[in-house]
């Protein structure tokens, strides 16, 4: 006896066909997560953050002078650039105010400013990196200064002959200022260092990069200028001293 066979019946044609599904793959970024990083360089800022604050001292200015000119003098010439240990004021320990300080080195301020006349000069140079930090410094030693003149020599909002006619005009005791403007006062004859006493650098202090005034390359390099435009002869001759504060 003959089975039926049943008929398989033809799909149609409206008969929907399963459709292949495509996942699509995000673009690979150009920046591969997981790459390692490259180092980053250390900057001053993270080497500084770290260390402990120390005071500057004598050796540490004439290291830096010997590096600075290491290359563009003779060794007898660098020799000429050491100063003796008797043309250095006593270095700031990081406990004193600018006030406390100013009257640690100078305790007799009162009589020699009193004899002070010459025109075109001070008695006391507080040499800074910047504008407002010689403002700040202005401001810090209101308890030392007392009567005494105070002239400002940075460049901001002062021009150069504004600052010559006001040094011609009177007698000044102390002058807070920046190195390059300094330097080129006394380029133009409108600043004499002959009389000046005391040259104190604003040596510890720390911006907000924590940069010393030295650890600034163009303020470095105007420093050096400045000393050599007479002041290391000065205090040679032993009639100024110098001050790390």
């Amino acid at each position: 006896m003959q089975q039926e066979t049943v008929p398989v019946p033809v799909p149609s044609e409206e008969t929907k066909q399963p459709k292949e599904c495509f996942l699509i793959q995000p673009k690979e970024r150009k920046e591969n997560t997981t790459k390692t990083r490259k180092r980053r360089k250390k900057k001053i800022t993270d080497v500084l953050a770290k260390s402990e604050p120390k005071p500057g001292l004598p050796e540490d200015l004439q290291k830096l002078m010997k590096d600075y000119y290491s290359s563009r003098r003779s060794v007898i010439e660098l020799e000429e650039l050491n100063l003796p240990d008797s043309c250095f004021l006593k270095a700031n320990d990081l406990t004193h105010s600018l006030s406390s300080y100013l009257k640690e080195i100078c305790p007799k301020w009162v009589k020699l400013r009193k004899n002070h006349s010459e025109k075109k000069s001070v008695l006391m140079l507080i040499v800074c990196s910047s504008a407002i930090r010689a403002l700040e410094l202005i401001r810090s030693m209101t308890a030392f200064r007392g009567d005494s003149k105070v002239i400002k020599l940075f460049a901001k909002h002062i021009k150069v002959q504004e600052q010559v006619k006001l040094l011609e005009k009177r007698v000044v005791h102390l002058g807070v200022g920046t190195p390059g403007r300094i330097k080129e006062l006394v380029k133009q004859g409108g600043f004499n260092l002959n009389p000046l006493k005391f040259l104190v650098f604003d040596w510890n202090w720390r911006d907000q990069k924590l940069r010393r005034m030295m650890d600034i390359p163009e303020i470095r390099k105007e420093v050096f200028e400045l000393l050599e435009m007479g002041v290391l002869s000065l205090c040679k001759s032993e009639s100024l001293k110098l001050g790390l504060f």
